[in-house]
């Protein structure tokens, strides 16, 4: 069999977005993944299906695996014929023993690349706001390890040439080891009002930053209860921070969201997370595709090769649309079978997909949900017309109740279907008992019962109970009324049915 290639890539420093194009092509290539705590679980979301993972990090109830270990797991992986990716944190030549690897890999005659990343070094302090380098105060930095292991893994740090350097020093791993390198420093002569930070779980959501001097900076640190992994950052530029600091004060930063709706949906609303500072989870509770049963199909096939005689088509949701052209596709049903009817649309996002497709909108209402269309249309409405509902297999009934007492012949098809997806619960589940999923957002009625569902469906005897310390967000009065009826406290609505208004809320009641 042909020898595997092993990527040896750096993840960056926790962001998943600070990965470079090529350690993402690393992983969306590989066949099995070989990673640590420090590289952020979300970049496991690119793997390909069917691709192994293997965790050699430090749990609470297992021992990390020794480097050894790690050496020889690459080797073995890589001559059984895979593509292996190694994620590590931050960049692999930066204290991350990349060397080690690779020399394994090339004695075994095993091709392998070296994928930098960036390292915490430079990409935590400037996430606290503290630049490494500035002109008014330094123009050079030295990184440092701030562990020395007893069996003097790396050789000894030469504190007394770093007190004399004028530029910045930064310790990686240092936290245990913070008071020989304060005393140190000091003894060396670094003035004991010399600036320190240190910054714990930079570019995460957990970062959290405390400033100092060599003279009391351990004392601030044993006090806060201070733990790793943090990054030390000793010199004037932390002065800076005052000023620059900006992560922290993204109007979503330290909130980790939890979104439930279909996966093709959340596009835009992950990225509004990302964008304020605040980390998504997907948890896709809903997956949509095309009816399935054969009762459905027919209606909805039979209902299509009659858009001429509709009077009305009215749109309720962006999916019925892509669904609906999707499905006159299929059928090569030309577009203009749509000549003679009016087309109404419940919310802007519909409108603006119908748009997309050279349709343009007869009806809008001021409130994006199904009564307000009828309230908006009802003087236009007539005994005896047509209408064609094209929605999804668990839509409300209220639309087509009121539109069939005003007397109108109204034809109802499952256009598209919602299923229930348990893909990524164990994470989510395990995510919630360590109570590190601030908010849980809603967007549909179903995504409230589908969530619930999902728990229980994976063993979770009291979904709501586990759902208790979270803050609920919800899209419009429907999801939320739903959701209170399910036994949640409701924390945020949004004033209007649209993603930026739910995103709004969030952030107008904060």
């Amino acid at each position: 069999m042909n020898k595997g290639t092993v990527y040896l890539v750096g993840a960056g420093p926790g962001d998943p977005k600070l990965i470079t194009i090529k350690g993402l092509e690393a992983i969306r290539r590989c066949d099995v993944i070989v990673y640590d705590r420090l590289a952020s679980p979300r970049l496991l979301a690119h793997l390909k299906p069917g691709a192994e993972k293997i965790f050699v990090g430090k749990l609470p109830d297992k021992h990390m695996m020794k480097q050894e270990e790690i050496n020889r797991l690459l080797v073995d992986l890589a001559l059984q014929g895979k593509t292996v990716t190694r994620l590590k944190g931050g960049d692999p030549s930066v204290f991350g023993r990349v060397g080690e690897e690779a020399e394994l890999l090339a004695e075994h005659g095993i091709p392998f690349e070296i994928v930098p990343g960036i390292t915490s070094a430079i990409a935590v302090p400037a996430y606290a706001g503290i630049p490494v380098t500035h002109r008014d105060f330094t123009s050079s930095f030295s990184i440092v390890t701030g562990h020395e292991y007893k069996n003097k893994t790396y050789t000894s740090v030469n504190y007394e040439n770093l007190a004399g350097a004028s530029g910045t020093l930064i310790f990686l791993m240092g936290v245990a080891n913070l008071e020989t390198i304060c005393s140190e420093l000091l003894k060396w002569g670094k003035p004991p009002d010399t600036p320190v930070a240190l910054i714990r779980w930079g570019t995460w959501m957990e970062q959290e930053t405390i400033t100092g001097t060599l003279a009391d900076i351990l004392e601030k640190v044993r006090a806060a209860n201070f733990q790793s992994p943090a990054v030390t950052i000793v010199g004037k530029v932390v002065q800076l921070r005052d000023k620059l600091a900006w992560f922290e004060k993204k109007p979503l930063f330290g909130k980790r969201v939890l979104v439930t709706r279909a996966r093709s949906q959340s596009s835009d609303l992950v990225a509004m997370i990302d964008e304020l500072g605040g980390e998504a989870v997907e948890f896709p509770v809903i997956r949509l595709q095309p009816p399935s049963g054969e009762q459905a199909q027919r209606e909805r096939d039979e209902a299509l090769g009659r858009l001429p005689e509709f009077d009305w088509v009215m749109f309720t949701s962006a999916n019925g649309v892509e669904y609906f052209f999707q499905r006159l596709k299929e059928l090569k049903i030309d577009i203009r079978a749509l000549a003679n009817a009016r087309i109404a649309a419940v919310g802007p996002k519909t409108a603006a997909a119908l748009e997309s497709r050279g349709l343009m909108i007869d009806m809008l209402p001021a409130k994006f949900q199904a009564e307000t269309l009828f309230e908006t249309i009802q003087t236009e409405l007539k005994a005896g017309q047509r209408v064609l509902l094209p929605t999804a297999d668990i839509a409300r009934e209220e639309l087509p109740k009121r539109l069939k007492e005003l007397g109108l012949e109204v034809t109802e098809i499952d256009i598209y279907e919602n299923v229930v997806c348990h893909d990524g619960g164990a994470e989510v589940i395990d995510m919630l008992q360590n109570r590190a999923i601030r908010i849980v957002t809603f967007t549909s009625s179903s995504t409230v019962t589908n969530l619930l569902k999902v728990l229980g469906d994976l063993g979770v005897e009291q979904p709501l109970e586990l759902l208790k310390g979270c803050e609920v967000a919800c899209i419009g009065p429907v999801t939320a009324q739903t959701a209170q009826e399910a036994g949640l406290n409701v924390t945020y609505i949004a004033e209007e049915a649209t993603v930026r208004s739910l995103i709004d809320s969030l952030i107008q009641q904060k």
